[in-house]
């Protein structure tokens, strides 16, 4: 397909940046992620209204009360190529890159960033602050994914192909990346590198010591998230308290 009918098919939710297998695991739709690098090539850089450059073809999109988008004034923008699902809520100042996807009910807070390709589901809340890194490429790397029901606490950074699976809970400034180790204190072990994050998993920050002997004796430590427990009754009263704002 052409680049033009794949910005038109992510809008509409018909094709994604991602999919997720049988065995639950997510893959990065390279064709998808092409499509858009080319969209890039072919775009002119151009002025819109308010003194913004960016190319031609890629322009905000602009939402109507049919769409049952919540787009709450302020100087938040989702841009050309991304699928945002009825029911979402984006608070200003928020910012949706190309190619990501927001499934039906989710709460974008103020500041948050959904990145480039970045797959978000239902009923997910990205608090103020979170920052949900975007990946183009290299082409064949997957984007971030946050499963559907989770809730990301303010000031949470997920990049670099992280998943969160379903129900999670990060506590505020918890940040996950490729090379940050997580540590699963109720089962005792440490997660594999490339490991999503357990469904119902409860995140915080976390620090180890540094490995070396000269860290060690200056005292260092280095980030790591820790999984203190896994969500219970009390837990889930704690999140519905945000329902009133929906």
């Amino acid at each position: 397909m052409s680049w033009l009918e794949l910005l038109n098919n992510l809008e509409s939710g018909a094709v994604r940046a991602a999919t997720q297998d049988d065995n639950g695991q997510w893959h990065a739709n390279i064709e998808v992620k092409q499509g858009i690098l080319e969209a890039f090539k072919n775009g002119q850089n151009t002025e819109f209204a308010g003194g913004f450059v960016d190319k031609h073809n890629l322009a905000p999109q602009e939402f109507t009360a049919d769409a049952g988008v919540r787009m709450v004034p302020g100087g938040s923008s989702v841009r050309r190529g991304a699928y945002v699902a009825k029911g979402t809520i984006i608070m200003p100042p928020a910012y949706v890159n190309i190619g990501a996807y927001i499934d039906e009910g989710t709460m974008v807070d103020s500041h948050a960033l959904v990145g480039s390709c970045a797959q978000v589901g239902k009923n997910v809340h990205l608090s103020a602050a979170v920052q949900l890194g975007g990946v183009l490429e290299p082409i064949g790397a997957s984007p971030v994914v946050i499963e559907d029901d989770a809730f990301i606490g303010a000031g949470c950074v997920i990049v670099e192909g992280v998943v969160v699976k379903k129900g999670a809970v990060l506590a505020p400034g918890v940040r996950l990346s490729a090379t940050i180790p997580v540590y699963d204190c109720v089962n005792e072990r440490q997660l594999d590198k490339g490991e999503a994050i357990p469904e119902y998993a409860i995140v915080i920050p976390g620090s180890r010591p540094a490995s070396n002997d000269w860290a060690r004796e200056q005292g260092l430590s280095m980030s790591c998230a820790l999984i203190v427990k896994y969500r219970d009754e009390q837990s889930d009263a704690s999140l519905l308290l945000e329902e009133v704002l929906r």
